[in-house]
């Protein structure tokens, strides 16, 4: 977004482009309202986006110092132990839990492991 966009017809412009795709698709209005609420956190968004990004298995460690540094904006050296450890910490206790039970992540608690879900 450039500085001059306007971010609240942004927001209404991708709002209908959602709602036209949903048009098109055969999914039940309670399947929507579980992926919006998924997806209405931020730092879900961002570990997600993160996850992506790489592709492959992060340590948590690893995906919520990208977090943090995605949420602030600022470099990992910039960053407090406790700032990442605040992420983690919400990563483990709220949020990889809610995207792996809808398929979206992989999580190996004995490794401490986030990954992709397998392409279905």
């Amino acid at each position: 977004m450039t500085a001059s966009s306007h971010p609240e017809s942004d927001c209404v412009d991708l709002v209908l482009s959602v709602l036209d795709w949903l048009d098109t698709q055969e999914t039940s209005p309670d399947a929507v309202d579980d992926a919006f609420s998924l997806l209405a956190s931020r730092r879900r968004r961002l570990l997600l986006e993160v996850m992506a990004t790489y592709g492959e298995e992060l340590t948590l460690p690893d995906a919520a110092e990208e977090v943090a540094v995605r949420e602030t904006g600022r470099k990992v050296r910039e960053l407090s132990a406790e700032e990442v450890a605040d992420v983690y910490i919400s990563l483990y206790h709220d949020h990889l839990p809610r995207l792996v039970d809808a398929g979206l992540l992989e999580y190996d608690q004995e490794r401490d492991l986030v990954s992709p879900a397998a392409v279905r």
